[in-house]
C-alpha cells in the first residue's frame, strides 16, 4: 500500500489556503486556531496530519530535472527555446530572481516546513501510543525539505517553532547557511532517536533513511569522521540488486537497494492541470523525459525534456552495464524495434531512461499520473558517499576501496575493473563513478557545486554565482529577504 494519497479532509482543514499563498510570503487568513482547537483531539487526527507533510515530496519533480539540466549531463530540451522558459534559462545559466520553476521549488519546500511546523505547534495536544516515532517522521521530513532549501538557495529564512501566518509576513531574515545546517543536523538526531529500522508501510522513514541523510548532509559539510561513522549504520544492512537496470522498474519499487524512496501512484482519478503538480498523486516529472511523438513499444510519449548529452553517453567504459540501463539511445533502438519519434529542441538522440514514460504505467490523465517512484536515496549513493568520506578524511582508503568496488563490480559483473588508487586520485574516481552510477537522477549539479568543479565542466557556469540560485523576487519584494551575490 502506498503512503500517499490524495489530500484529505484534515490537509484541506489544516492547510487551508496553503497551496497558492502560504510559503515565505504569508498572505494568508488567520483560521488556523480554531481548526487545531476542533481537530487534534484524537490520534488518528495526528496520523492523517504527518501524511500532509510527507505530500510535498511529490511535487518535488523539478529538483530532480534540475539537478541534471544545469549540470554537464543533460540539455533543456522541450518543444522550442521558450518552451518552460525556466528550465531554458537554467540550462544556459541565464536564470534570474523571476524564474517561475525556482519560485515555485521554494513554495513547495516551505509549504512542507509549514506542514512539519503546524503539526510541531500542537505537539502537547494529546498523548498517544506511537506518537514519538511519528513525530520522528515529520523532523526527518522537515531536515528534507530544509537540506533541499539549503542546496538551491543557500542562507534561506529558518523558523521550526510554529506555522507562519499572515502576521509574520515581511517579518523573516535569511539564517546563516550553517545555523540551517545545524537545524538539519538536530532534526535528524531526533528522528533517529526515535524511528524503527523498519516500517510495515512502504514509503515511511525509517532510522536507516534518517541516517543516511544525516551522512550526507555532514558530506556537504565535509565533516568526513561524521559523516563516514554515519554511514556505518546503515552498510550491511541493505544491498545492491544484481541487476543495475531492473531497480527502476516498476517490478523494483522499494527494493534492497531503496534506503528512502518518494512513492507515486497511477490510480487516481481526480487530476487538475491548473493544480500541477499538487493535484496528481503521480509523478509528473516522468512525462518531462519521453520522447515526443514516440511510436512503438516498451515507451510512450513524453516532452523531450532532460535530453542526456554525447559526451555523457560516451563517458562510460566499455562493458559498464549502467550504461544502457541508464540513458536510451534512441536511435539505435528505432533500428532494433522499428520505433519513431519527434526530435524535440536541442535533441541529441538519447532520453533518461531511469525516469521515462512507460507504456501502461499511467492513470486517468496520462501525463499527470506516471507511478514511477523517485529513488531518493539509494544503497549504492550511500557506499559512495561511504567512500569519498572515508577518502577525503583521511580515514581509510582500503574502506573507501572496498565500498566503491562494491558499486563496480555490479556495474561491470566481474572483479577486473576493481579500483586500487589512494588519495587524491581516489577521491577523483569515486567523485567520477558518483555519476556512472547516479547519472540522471538529480545530483549532479550539486555534486559538482560541493567538490569545487562546477565552473570546470558547466558552460557559462559563474564562479562566486552560480553555485546557489537566485532568491525568488517576489520573496525580496514582499518579506524584504537580501538576494544571492551576482542576480
Amino acid at each position: 500500500m502506498k503512503i500517499y494519497k490524495n489530500i484529505s479532509l484534515i490537509s484541506l482543514l489544516v492547510f487551508l489556503t496553503s497551496a497558492c499563498t502560504n510559503y515565505v510570503d504569508f498572505t494568508a487568513v488567520e483560521n488556523f486556531e480554531i481548526t487545531a482547537e476542533d481537530y487534534f483531539k484524537q490520534s488518528s487526527n495526528y496520523k492523517d496530519a504527518v501524511v500532509g507533510v510527507y505530500d510535498p515530496l511529490q511535487w518535488l519533480y523539478m529538483d530532480v530535472l534540475i539537478g541534471e539540466i544545469a549540470s554537464d549531463n543533460t540539455l533543456s530540451g522541450g518543444e522550442s527555446a521558450t518552451d518552460v522558459i525556466g528550465i531554458q534559462q537554467i540550462d544556459e545559466m541565464t536564470h534570474n530572481a523571476n524564474n517561475d520553476d525556482l519560485t515555485s521549488l521554494w513554495k513547495f519546500l516551505y509549504e512542507g516546513i509549514n506542514r512539519a511546523n503546524y503539526l510541531e505547534q500542537n505537539k502537547n495536544k494529546l498523548e498517544f501510543e506511537g506518537k514519538t516515532a511519528l513525530y520522528g517522521e515529520v523532523y526527518f521530513l522537515r531536515a528534507y525539505y530544509y537540506f533541499e532549501l539549503v542546496k538551491f538557495f543557500g542562507d534561506v529564512p529558518l523558523f521550526t517553532d510554529k506555522r507562519l501566518t499572515a502576521s509574520d509576513s515581511g517579518t523573516l531574515q535569511r539564517s546563516p547557511k550553517s545555523e540551517v545546517y545545524a537545524q538539519i543536523e538536530k532534526d535528524l538526531l531526533d528522528a533517529i532517536s526515535v524511528l524503527p529500522t523498519s516500517q510495515s508501510q512502504k514509503g515511511r522513514i525509517t532510522k536507516f533513511a534518517a541516517q543516511a541523510l544525516l551522512g550526507k548532509v555532514y558530506l556537504y559539510q565535509e565533516k568526513f569522521t561524521e559523516s563516514a561513522t554515519m554511514f556505518e549504520n546503515i552498510i550491511g544492512v541493505y544491498s545492491l540488486v544484481p541487476n543495475y537496470e531492473s531497480q527502476f522498474l516498476k517490478t523494483g519499487e522499494n527494493g534492497s537497494e531503496s534506503v528512502f524512496e518518494i512513492q507515486f501512484t497511477n490510480t487516481s482519478n481526480w487530476y487538475d492541470w491548473g493544480f500541477v503538480p499538487q493535484g496528481s498523486e503521480g509523478n509528473f516529472g516522468v512525462q518531462h523525459n519521453g520522447p515526443r511523438a514516440y511510436s512503438g513499444s516498451l515507451f510512450a510519449s513524453g516532452w523531450s525534456f532532460n535530453v542526456p548529452t554525447q559526451d555523457l553517453y560516451n563517458s562510460f567504459e566499455a562493458g559498464d552495464s549502467r550504461k544502457d540501463a541508464s540513458i536510451l539511445d534512441m536511435q539505435a533502438w528505432i533500428d532494433a524495434t522499428g520505433a519513431s519519434y519527434a526530435p524535440g529542441f536541442k535533441d541529441t538522440g538519447y532520453f533518461n531512461k531511469k525516469y521515462i514514460p512507460r507504456a501502461g504505467e499511467s492513470g486517468a490523465q496520462t501525463e499527470l499520473n506516471y507511478l514511477n517512484n523517485y529513488r531518493a536515496i539509494r544503497y549504492a549513493d550511500v557506499l559512495l558517499m561511504a567512500a569519498e568520506a572515508n577518502n577525503r578524511g583521511g580515514i581509510s582508503d582500503s574502506k573507501a576501496q572496498n565500498y566503491l568496488n562494491q558499486v563496480r563490480r555490479r556495474a561491470f559483473g566481474d572483479t577486473n575493473h576493481d579500483i586500487i588508487a589512494t588519495g587524491s586520485t581516489l577521491t577523483q574516481i569515486i567523485w567520477d563513478e558518483r555519476n556512472f552510477e547516479l547519472s540522471m537522477e538529480g545530483h549532479r549539479f550539486f555534486d559538482l557545486v560541493r567538490t569545487g568543479k562546477a565552473d570546470t565542466k558547466i558552460n557559462g557556469f559563474i564562479k562566486g554565482k552560480n553555485e546557489v540560485f537566485p532568491i525568488p523576487q517576489q520573496e525580496i519584494d514582499i518579506s524584504g529577504l537580501t538576494q544571492n551575490p551576482g542576480y
